[in-house]
C-alpha cells in the first residue's frame, strides 16, 4: 500500500481557519433554525386567537 492515498494534513494554520469558519456556518443554521421555531410558534399563536 502506498502513502499516496492518504489525504494531504492540513497545517495548524489552515486547520484554525477551517474550524472557525465551520463555527461561523454552524452558528448561522442555529439562528436560522432558532428563528424559524420562533416564526412557527408565532403563527400557531396568532392562528389559534382567531
Amino acid at each position: 500500500m502506498s502513502d499516496d492515498a492518504r489525504p494531504p494534513r492540513m497545517s495548524p494554520e489552515e486547520e484554525a481557519r477551517f474550524k472557525e469558519a465551520r463555527k461561523g456556518r454552524n452558528l448561522a443554521i442555529g439562528a436560522v433554525l432558532l428563528f424559524f421555531a420562533v416564526l412557527f410558534y408565532a403563527i400557531t399563536i396568532v392562528r389559534m386567537g382567531d
